[in-house]
Parts: structure tokens; C-alpha cells; sequence
């Protein structure tokens, strides 16, 4: 038996839990949620990394669909609500296929009955408006993590991809994360400046995750994780998940993403933007300026040092697949798992460990919040915190 099947063998027993993917924001983009113009029931390789098919490839058996709007985006909590509307229609379109889940015992019924667990993670903080109610309204909706920025800062917390302003977290930074704690949502830092990741740590009572980030010890970006950090996990119980975006680890790719995102704006174009047109000027730029590209082994090293600083029992996968333009070779699309955990494999990992990666320690993090908000719900009412009243900042 070759790695790769024993790779697709084990997944079958302990598939994939993926942190993050963009599937949503690509149906807005694309079709303007007009599932039937993207039907994920056939093959979409023209057009997304993510099908049912190729899911089914790549054994997945839980994914937390991102609710992301971009964050320069006016109206961000409705265009927050269209995205949670795309999931519910998603799993209603495909019953047989995909299951809802807000537990992690849902997730695992899902597992028993085949079908692919989908849960809900909002990225970025400026999807509650800063209200407290707002971010109530979100969990009630079914939303299972927040991250706390995107690529901008937020009122009350620093992004590792904008100048600092309020030195990572602020009064009211807090007390959303104590918030997220009560209700049993998960608290995300992928996206957030090293500050705000030690200002969550130390203000969290549940385990936070990591729903897509990779080590900055590797490939030196600042939407990885420091090693101090990921060597807190194991007291705070929470998890890193490994994402596959070239720029964030391949320290090459970093430097050609800095002059491929400046072409991109001088053709008008946001530097995250997929659309046809779009990618047009991005082939059009490779073509002039060949990409770096990343590869299995790539996101491997990722893990192994990720393992070494953190555990293996706080380590898991967040591809961020329809999300990002490139992809490394063998991870293509959502098919693609299998290679990663061949890779894995072949480096000495074993099986007990692969289990933790690729299922465990994901379920086991999600029960383990829904743990503490029981717990802090006999003793904490819902806040009633304001930014103005915490950090004396209009809300």
C-alpha cells in the first residue's frame, strides 16, 4: 500500500476538519448566489476549488464555511447576513451531502451519517459593527468562530496587515472576546497582529484557534504565527490550522505577492479580487514574472515546526481555499488533502497523530468552548458593554 492510500484510508476513518473556505464570498462574487449557476453537485474546476465531488476527493468530513465580507466594504453586517443565507441554502440544496452543525456533536453525527459537517466562521470583527448584540445575533444564526480582524483593523483590535492603533487589543477588544467565550464561539486570531494574539491568550478562558495561519518561524509574514504563541496554545487548549496560501508560506512567493498585488492596483483591481477580470491581469503577470510556487512539502514544513512549537495536539488544517488565487502544487483544490497527509506520512508522522490533525483536535476544541459558556452562563449575564462606554469611542 503506498502513503497515498494509506493517506485516503485513514481519512475515511478521521477526515478532514477544514478551518476556513471561501466558497460563499466566490458564489457572490461570481454568480451573485445563484447556486444553480454554480451547482456544486458537478465538478467546477473552471471555476472554484471546492465542489461536492471534489470534497468527497479530498476527505473532508467537516468544513467551516467562512462568512467573509471584505472589510472596506460598506453595510459589512448585512453583507455578513447574505453570506450566512448562502450556507443555510447550501445545506438545504444539498441534504444528502452536506449536514449543519453547531456542536461538535453534530459534528460527529455527521461523520457517522457520511455526510460533510458545515459550520459557520465570521472573518473579522467589523462584521458586528461593534456591538455586542450584533455579535449575539451572529451566533444565534449559527456562527461557530469570529475572526477578530481581517486584513484592516477594527475599532478595538490591530491587524497584523495595518499600521497599529490600539497596541493589540482594547477595553472593548476584551470584552468581545469575553463575550465569544460565553456564548461557546470560538475566538480566531488568523489575521490579527502578534499583539492582539497575547492580548486574546491572556484575556480567553476557552481555547482560540488559528482557523487559518502558518508558522512565522518558516516564512516570515505577519499573518503567521510567532512561535511564543503557538507555544501558549497548549495551556490555553486551543489550535493552529495550517493554511495552504503561497504568500504565507513560501518566503519567495511573499516577495512576488508584494509586486503582483501592485500590479493588481494599478489595474484597478482590489488585490483580493477573483473575478474573471481579475485573474486575467494576474495570469497576464505570472506570465511576465513567473510565480514561485509552493508545494506539498511546503505546507508540510509548516506543520512539522508547527507540531514542534505547539503540539500535536494543537495543530490542524485551514486550506482558505476560494479565498486565494494560487494554490501550491498537489494542493490545487479541496482534493487535494490526501497529499498532504501522503507527505505527512512519509515523514514519520503517525497515524494517532494524522487523527489529531485532520479531526480530533478540531472537535475536541469546538466541545471544549461549548464547555466554558456553560460554565460562564450560570455566573455572566449577556454584556451590555458599549465601545463608547469602554473605550470612550462612538459606537
Amino acid at each position: 500500500m503506498t502513503s497515498l492510500d494509506t493517506a485516503r484510508d485513514l481519512l475515511r476513518e478521521f477526515p478532514v476538519v477544514d478551518g476556513h473556505n471561501d466558497l460563499p464570498y466566490a458564489l457572490r462574487e461570481q454568480v451573485r448566489y445563484d447556486l444553480a449557476a454554480r451547482d456544486i453537485a458537478a465538478r467546477q474546476d473552471d471555476h472554484l476549488h471546492t465542489d461536492l465531488p471534489r470534497l468527497r476527493e479530498g476527505g473532508v468530513g467537516a468544513q467551516y464555511w467562512s462568512v467573509y465580507v471584505r472589510s472596506d466594504l460598506p453595510g459589512a453586517v448585512p453583507a455578513t447576513l447574505e453570506q450566512i443565507d448562502c450556507v443555510r441554502r447550501l445545506i438545504e440544496r444539498y441534504p444528502t451531502q452536506l449536514r449543519g452543525a453547531l456542536t461538535a456533536a453534530d459534528m460527529e453525527a455527521a461523520r457517522a451519517e457520511g455526510r460533510i459537517a458545515s459550520l459557520m466562521g465570521a472573518e473579522g470583527g467589523h462584521s458586528i459593527d461593534n456591538s455586542l448584540g450584533t455579535l449575539r445575533g451572529l451566533y444565534e444564526l449559527g456562527v461557530r468562530y469570529m475572526t477578530l480582524t481581517h486584513n484592516d483593523n477594527v475599532d478595538w483590535a490591530d491587524s497584523a496587515t495595518d499600521e497599529p492603533k490600539a497596541g493589540g487589543l482594547t477595553a472593548f477588544g476584551r470584552e468581545v472576546v469575553r463575550e465569544m467565550n460565553r456564548l461557546g464561539m470560538l475566538v480566531d486570531l488568523s489575521h490579527v497582529a502578534a499583539t492582539t494574539m497575547r492580548d486574546a491568550l491572556d484575556t480567553s478562558t476557552a481555547p482560540v484557534i488559528f482557523s487559518h495561519s502558518s508558522a512565522r518561524a518558516v516564512c516570515d509574514h505577519p499573518r503567521n504565527v510567532p512561535d511564543d504563541v503557538l507555544e501558549r496554545l497548549p495551556a490555553n487548549g486551543g489550535m493552529a490550522m495550517v493554511t495552504f496560501v503561497p504568500k504565507f508560506v513560501l518566503q519567495a512567493a511573499v516577495d512576488w505577492t508584494v509586486a503582483a498585488d501592485a500590479n493588481m492596483r494599478a489595474h484597478g483591481f482590489h488585490h483580493l479580487d477573483t473575478t474573471a477580470e481579475a485573474m486575467a491581469v494576474h495570469r497576464a503577470f505570472q506570465e511576465r514574472t513567473p510565480r514561485p510556487v509552493a508545494t506539498v512539502a511546503t505546507v508540510a514544513d509548516h506543520l512539522d515546526h508547527m507540531r514542534e512549537a505547539a503540539g500535536v495536539d494543537h495543530i490542524g488544517i485551514g486550506g482558505d481555499y476560494d479565498g486565494t488565487a494560487f494554490t501550491p502544487d498537489g494542493l490545487n483544490d479541496v482534493s487535494g488533502y490526501p497529499n498532504l497527509i501522503a507527505e505527512l506520512l512519509d515523514r514519520g508522522w503517525s497515524r494517532a497523530d494524522l487523527a489529531k490533525l485532520t479531526w480530533q483536535n478540531a472537535v475536541r476544541v469546538l466541545g471544549a468552548a461549548e464547555d466554558v459558556a456553560r460554565d460562564l452562563q450560570t455566573t455572566r449575564a449577556p454584556s451590555l458593554a458599549t465601545i463608547e462606554s469602554l473605550d470612550g469611542i462612538k459606537g
